[in-house]
């Protein structure tokens, strides 16, 4: 099998160099192949490590989670993160991101078993806020 695939490894103008001008030799084609599998290889096997070795979670997680979000418009948007025992309300617009509200860390079912009703208190507070913006 590897007798059939190398010649296709190597560049036509390997097979057609003459006597007179050898060019570059197939060895160094072979040497370019395997030094290049070897840094392939080695990529592979760090990023390997590297999960290894921080618990299987992503770079960049420790300790967020994103519990839900909001499109406002096209690139606005209101997200829930739960940060250790606390939830943040975090508005995002283009070139900005702000907190907006800190609630204790709790369930959709927790508030809704707290207030009575379906919606969250923050819910309640914005659908106010957006009919005081509607009304104005």
């Amino acid at each position: 099998m590897l007798r059939l695939t190398f010649p296709l490894l190597l560049p036509i103008t390997a097979w057609a160099a003459d006597a007179a001008n050898p060019g570059i030799p197939a060895g160094t084609y072979v040497q370019a192949m395997l030094a290049l599998l070897l840094i392939v290889g080695l990529l592979f096997g760090t990023a390997w490590l590297a999960r290894k070795l921080s618990g299987g979670k992503g770079f960049g997680q420790g300790g967020m989670k994103i519990v839900g979000g909001v499109a406002l418009g096209p690139r606005e948007r209101i997200v829930l993160v739960e940060v250790g025992e606390t939830w943040l309300v975090i508005g995002i617009v283009p070139g900005q991101i702000r907190t907006l509200h800190q609630l204790p860390k709790g369930s959709s079912v927790d508030i809704e078993a707290a207030t009575g009703s379906v919606e969250a208190p923050f819910a309640q507070w914005l659908k106010s806020i957006k009919e005081r913006q509607n009304n104005a």
